[in-house]
């Protein structure tokens, strides 16, 4: 076992049965390049193709962001899973007899735990389920959601449930299951009284499970359904549950959200279940409104557009601009849903209904731009000149850093219309806006990377990386010729070791031998699962993209070898002879012939 409790054998079942150009063409149009496939890369933004695939090697890499892997990290990093979540789907997939989780001698006791927790918040959620349909516990809250509007089938299809007033009525039933009691405290289903006695967490509230990416039920959001606060209660984060990777209903959504490349980013579960009812199947929601990098990030690696539908009111719309940024920073294209009179979504759907709500609401909803004009005009009083002038101002700089010279265009038609303005003057303003900008570095478009800058429509190439030093080179080449040559890794270890001067070659060097340890054949796609870390396989997939003299002498090994070894001398003797001029400008110039005799041995070792 070299994968925790997964057995070697189901790692190399699951990568036999999918090829990697079979994996990746599900979510990704590859084209024939030689002994290549490309494409667009699913994880970042671009217009030309750098996402590489190796059917040779079976490991995938893009050249614009770094991703890299076999089959199993880009199930991974598509479907946000973990390993054993990746290896999992994919064994269920191909129909490979999957064993692991189940409780053996070699299983962690961290694994139990979790699996525990699942099972906890699984019995959980079937029960609040059945109190609120088959129970007279659950009649209130059953009338209460027949009262806003959700019918049978909503009610069933996303599990909604009812928890009791009572303060035992889950804890009862997982002490009747011997569900270690600590354990689901610690999960946040269970709170501890002052002589250490469990009771429920939730209590006389409407349960909404909260499910992983996998459909499992992880935590529960509660709305209260008497008099009291807090009106919505979450679960803890837990081994289970983290709310800044988390979001609402991505698990049904995802379907249509690979199919449409678009998300529809609501505030709350209510509105994401409603939305859905009316036709929104793209629908998910952050867990609160102050969203993540980890959430953005998420998002981007599903969609190229995402939909903000956030409540009409002034807290709404201020949490709207806040969220905008961040979402534009991911690579996002972000347009924002207007609801009008303070609204929010489920009582617009309610007052209009949902063929409306998707046709003038989501269809219609505004480029990021146009919110940030709007937001922008309550700051200012617009019936005096003052204020009109200010808004001006300050509307030109949100046009300025447009890449598109049509959408400044557009923008600046708008303003002159609008304020009776002359547009050769608002032209003027706005170019001489831009060049201050240029002068500070600041031209709007994301220069440091483009191929994740969506605007760009004339897209700036990445600036020429300078050469890698000589050691460095020869680590690379190195380890490329020891992940495809057991012969020369086995040669390579007792002259080098773990001396690789860059610190991720030496871990990837220190994986090799382990790897090799255990008499398995060279194939980069199984070395690459017992990595498990994604710096270490985005840089074990570059690595692999090199091309080198499989027929190498053993000779070019050793030079390689000697040049590794060469550059800690080189950096010793540089750093003395910098300590040597600081003694001689020091007049201390004993010291710096004794560091000039240190310098001589080291040069001669280097010969």
């Amino acid at each position: 076992m070299s994968n925790g409790s997964i057995p070697d054998e189901v790692i190399e079942a699951v990568l036999k049965h999918h090829d990697i150009v079979d994996t990746v063409g599900k979510y990704v149009h590859l084209s024939k390049n030689g002994k290549y496939m490309k494409g667009l890369c699913p994880f970042h933004s671009e217009k030309t193709p750098s996402f590489t695939v190796t059917p040779e090697k079976q490991i995938f890499k893009c050249y614009g962001c770094g991703a890299g892997g076999n089959s199993i990290g880009f199930i991974m990093q598509i479907e946000g899973y973990s390993f054993p979540e990746a290896v999992r789907a994919m064994a269920e997939d191909a129909e490979v007899n999957v064993q692991w989780e189940d409780a053996t001698a070699e299983q962690t006791e961290k694994q139990k735990e979790r699996q525990k927790l699942l099972d906890a918040y699984d019995l959980a959620s079937r029960m609040y389920h059945f109190l609120l349909k088959n129970t007279e516990h659950g009649r209130e809250a059953m009338d209460y959601l027949k009262g806003r509007g959700f019918s049978d089938k909503l009610i069933d299809h996303f599990q909604i449930g009812y928890a009791p007033p009572q303060w035992d009525t889950l804890s009862r039933q997982l002490t009747k299951r011997e569900f270690p009691m600590e354990l689901m405290k610690q999960g946040g289903l269970l709170l501890s009284r002052n002589d250490g006695s469990p009771y429920d967490l939730f209590r006389d509230r409407i349960m909404f499970p909260i499910w992983d990416a996998r459909g499992r039920v992880v935590a529960f959001g509660g709305r209260i359904l008497g008099e009291g606060g807090p009106k919505y209660l979450n679960s803890s984060e837990s081994s289970l549950f983290h709310k800044s990777r988390t979001l609402y209903n991505f698990n049904h959504a995802r379907p249509t959200i690979r199919k449409s490349r678009e998300l529809v980013l609501f505030e709350g579960y209510v509105d994401v279940i409603k939305a859905w009812d009316a036709g929104i199947h793209n629908g998910v929601a952050t867990m609160g409104t102050s969203l993540t990098e980890e959430n953005a990030f998420m998002m981007h690696k599903n969609v190229d557009r995402i939909i903000l539908c956030y409540d009409g009111d002034d807290a709404g719309r201020a949490a709207a601009y806040k969220n905008l940024s961040l979402l534009e920073k991911s690579g996002c294209e972000v347009k924002v849903a207007l609801l009008p009179d303070r609204m929010d979504p489920d009582e617009y759907i309610g007052a209009h209904g949902g063929e409306r709500f998707v046709r003038e609401v989501i269809h219609d909803a505004v480029t990021s731009l146009k919110f940030k004009l709007i937001y922008l005009r309550k700051n200012h009083i617009l019936i005096e000149d003052t204020g009109r002038i200010k808004y001006i101002q300050e509307a030109l700089k949100l046009i300025a850093p447009l890449h598109s010279p049509m959408e400044r265009e557009h923008y600046l038609k708008e303003l002159a219309e609008e304020f009776d303005q002359s547009p050769e003057t608002l032209k003027q303003e706005l170019h001489q806006i831009r060049l201050e900008m240029q002068k500070l570095g600041t031209g709007g478009d994301n220069l440091d990377n483009p191929w994740n800058n969506v605007m760009n429509e004339k897209r700036v190439e990445p600036k020429t990386p300078s050469l890698l030093p000589a050691y460095h080179n020869a680590e690379r080449k190195l380890l490329a010729m020891m992940i495809h040559d057991a012969e020369v890794a086995e040669y390579v270890q007792p002259r080098l070791g773990d001396q690789f001067n860059v610190e991720v070659h030496a871990a990837l060097a220190a994986y090799l031998y382990a790897y090799y340890a255990q008499g398995k054949e060279p194939d980069p796609s199984k070395y690459m699962s017992t990595l498990q870390d994604d710096l270490l396989e985005r840089a074990a997939s570059g690595i692999l993209m090199l091309e080198f003299d499989h027929g190498a002498v053993f000779q070019v090994i050793d030079d390689y070898i000697r040049e590794i070894k060469k550059f800690p001398r080189m950096a010793a003797s540089e750093r003395l002879k910098e300590e040597m001029h600081r003694a001689e400008r020091a007049g201390d110039f004993i010291k710096a012939a004794q560091i000039a005799s240190e310098i001589i041995t080291l040069e001669r070792q280097q010969k």
